[in-house]
């Protein structure tokens, strides 16, 4: 077994009161992780945001205030996550995914339980099918038990099929399992078991809050961790329209590898990685395939750099600036340079009112980068 410890040593610890104070933050309507990060990069800390937030929602016309999370329902939440064995971590603290703190939108706050180590390593994603083949569910663990046994973290999102067979086959060795809802809801119900035992040498982590239950649009949200976690993404068996190929997209945009497993033509469960090969995604037939495609990878330090939502704000911004910019957008998202260009205005005045709309609940993000109005 090779060793593949992590190059990433953490540059982050918050005092009790930041983490209250971030949770608040992240925990208040209408605020996602880029604007998180945004409200951090300009007002320097939590509190300075949250004092601000009644202010900008109102700028962005919303006709009242959102729920700001208050510091009681903080710290009850952080009791409760400590019960049961959660920590609520933050991007350069140790046990953050590495690899997942470099990305513009990462979680501000991320649940996590299990084996430290396990979360701090290199990992490869393994997703797939539900409704997988005998030889898919073979191939994913086979897969997977290799990779494991080469050093490597398998992570996959706990569901039935390709996933669950990918976590099996590396309880030893360490997979990790992200999760759609709290750490409390586990999806599917049956996986509880497999959550408990991989947890003794792997992890679990999660973006929501406990006590939230998993809905349909919150898996594209935890296959964002799960391609954002790793240093490359195989995709065994996906139909189109596949949740999978999200991840795949997903793992394209964020700089990740992308692997797919052929199979047969004839079966629709392969229609959509065999389209993953046709766009350029690497053939994988055995472990090697993805080992030797990422070892180049492995031997980059791993940097947590300046994001695009870094750049500052200007809340002096004209009203006619703002009509402008309101005028552009509409249902259909839109991309943040097109609205540059067409508006005529800064990026940073473009930037300002797309965060004052988002908190007043007007604007939904998308992948890509792009923006719609609500």
């Amino acid at each position: 077994m090779h060793d593949r410890t992590p190059h990433t040593i953490p540059t982050l610890h918050l005092t009790d009161a930041e983490r209250i104070d971030r949770l608040r933050l992240i925990r208040s309507d209408n605020v996602g992780p880029r604007t998180f990060n945004s409200l951090i990069s300009h007002f320097g800390n939590a509190r300075g945001a949250l004092e601000r937030l009644p202010e900008l929602a109102r700028r962005g016309g919303a006709a009242r205030s959102g729920r700001i999370c208050s510091e009681e329902e903080a710290r009850t939440e952080i009791a409760a996550a400590n019960k049961i064995g959660v920590s609520l971590v933050a991007p350069g603290e140790a046990a953050y995914p590495p690899r997942l703190a470099t990305l513009d939108d990462p979680p501000p706050l991320l649940g996590v339980r299990g084996a430290p180590d396990a979360l701090m390593r290199p990992m490869i994603a393994i997703v797939g099918s539900r409704n997988a083949s005998g030889a898919g569910l073979k191939f994913a663990g086979q897969l997977a038990r290799d990779l494991g046994d080469a050093g490597f973290v398998v992570i996959s999102g706990l569901a039935r099929g390709i996933d669950q067979a990918a976590h099996r086959a590396t309880i030893e060795s360490g997979t990790v399992a992200a999760l759609a809802g709290g750490h409390d809801r586990i999806y599917p119900p049956e996986h509880q078991d497999l959550l408990a035992i991989l947890l003794k040498q792997g992890g679990a982590i999660s973006e929501m809050p406990l006590g939230h239950v998993p809905r349909a649009r919150d898996f594209p949200r935890r296959n964002r961790l799960i391609s954002g976690a790793s240093l490359g993404v195989v995709v065994i068996e996906a139909a189109h329209r596949s949740g999978s190929l999200i991840t795949a997209r997903m793992a394209a945009e964020q700089g990740r590898e992308v692997f797919a497993v052929p199979g047969s033509p004839l079966d629709p469960r392969a229609a959509g990685t065999n389209d993953l090969i046709k766009q350029g995604a690497a053939l994988v037939t055995e472990a090697n395939d993805v080992i030797n495609a990422i070892q180049p990878i492995l031997e980059r330090p791993i940097m947590l750099e300046a994001r695009e939502d870094d750049e500052p704000l200007d809340f002096n911004t004209d009203p006619g600036e703002r009509e402008r910019i309101v005028a552009l957008l509409g249902p259909s998202p839109v991309s943040l340079d097109d609205l540059i260009r067409m508006s005529g205005l800064s990026p940073t005045i473009v930037r300002t009112v797309l965060l004052e709309l988002e908190l007043a609940g007007r604007l939904e993000r998308h992948g890509g980068g792009l923006v719609s109005l609500i």
